[in-house]
């Protein structure tokens, strides 16, 4: 028996194989930077909404208050992140991504744009088309995902 997995045969068994291959490139992307999955998104999250509070953090990443803090503070050591204190309320203290923070994820949506190229590139453009075309029918059916 064959330690590799054999090719999928059905439809969505071909894309869980490509969303597979798309998620062990972000994985490596992630990896690369010495970053876990969380790290990378909080950081993302924090680069798109700067002053967050750490309530909201852990509501969108759906972890813990303890987890976030736990989690900021291994940003913190590495200089990504930092907390102020809220003029308005002493007691809350805002997340901001520093430069370098910034900087460490800022080509992650490019790097994905990259991913897709390479998994696509067996197709030419009218193929490509051609599938965007045909999902876009089948998710259009589909519920919409939540972060709730």
């Amino acid at each position: 028996m064959s330690d590799s997995p054999s090719e999928p045969t059905t439809i969505l068994g071909q894309l869980r194989w490509i969303a597979w291959a798309q998620r062990k490139a972000g994985e490596d992307w992630i990896r690369e930077r010495e970053l876990s999955h969380e790290q990378s998104f909080a950081l993302g999250y924090l680069t798109q909404h700067p002053g967050t509070i750490q309530r909201e953090l852990a509501r969108v990443t759906r972890t813990s208050a303890a987890s976030v803090s736990s989690l900021l503070q291994g940003l913190e050591r590495r200089g990504l992140v930092e907390r102020r204190t809220d003029p308005e309320n002493e007691r809350r203290k805002l997340v901001y991504a520093t430069e370098a923070g910034s900087q460490l994820v800022a080509g992650f949506d490019t790097a994905l744009v990259g991913i897709e190229d390479e998994l696509l590139a067996p197709l030419d453009p009218a193929e490509r088309a051609a599938l965007h075309a045909l999902l876009a029918r089948i998710t259009a059916q589909l519920p919409q995902p939540t972060r709730d």
